[in-house]
């Protein structure tokens, strides 16, 4: 993949993933900052941004999203295709909870 392809899927997924996320917290601000993985902080700037600043921020070279599971388990916890699939999905959601918010710095 070109360098300036990557780039511009980078800006179209950074997009997607703000408009996303404004429209979840539009919808449900605590359901969304427990599936977005973010603290009150960052959902009141995601809130406030204007198009235009939405726009600024997704043509970031750096992707804004992130994996939310940074170990084995509940990697595969998520990728496994069980029948027993909605337990197994509902464990992985309270081991992801149990992790703290992201913090402004």
């Amino acid at each position: 993949m070109e360098a300036d392809q990557l780039l511009d899927e980078i800006r179209d997924i950074n997009l997607a993933y703000l408009l996303l996320a404004k429209q979840m917290l539009r919808e449900d601000r605590v359901s969304a900052m427990y599936r977005l993985g973010i603290n009150q902080d960052i959902a009141e700037i995601l809130d406030k941004l204007t198009s235009a600043q939405l726009v600024k921020m997704a043509a970031s070279n750096m992707l804004l999203c992130r994996f939310r599971f940074d170990d084995r388990l509940i990697a595969q916890m998520l990728s496994n295709d069980t029948r027993e699939q909605s337990v197994t999905k509902s464990h992985a959601a309270i081991l992801m909870a149990g992790k703290p918010a992201e913090a402004i710095v």
